[in-house]
């Protein structure tokens, strides 16, 4: 199952403050980097992340610096800034409560399908 367009959308900030978090990273190593980590579920094409990362930068979440790669290309490196890191803590935290929220409906889901099968067996 793939990822919805919404979803992908509303998780690209945390998810690239976080693959920054851990080292800075061009382009296209992070597209690869989500893709590895949702195991194939979540596929960013460059068309969704650049503007994204534009709009990191803007925001002055994230900083970019031009290095050479191996094979002596420049390649425009992002890096996260003091209030990216603060903002991902902030992201995190939403996250977790989205998350934790859902858990709590899955649970009422399966509550509700027990009493409706007690009730169905007791007709």
């Amino acid at each position: 199952m793939n990822v919805s367009k919404d979803l992908t959308a509303a998780s690209a900030t945390p998810l690239v403050l976080a693959i920054l978090k851990e080292n800075d990273s061009y382009g296209y190593s992070i597209i690869k980097k989500v893709k590895e980590l949702s195991k194939n579920e979540i596929v960013w094409t460059e068309g969704m992340l650049y503007p994204v990362l534009h709009r990191l930068e803007e925001q002055q979440l994230i900083e970019s610096y031009w290095k050479a790669s191996e094979t002596g290309r420049n390649r425009k490196y992002y890096t996260i800034t003091q209030a990216g890191l603060k903002e991902l803590e902030i992201q995190m935290k939403q996250w977790q409560i989205v998350s934790s929220t859902l858990e709590k409906t899955r649970d009422l889901t399966g509550q509700y399908e027990e009493v409706s099968v007690k009730n169905h067996a007791n007709n």
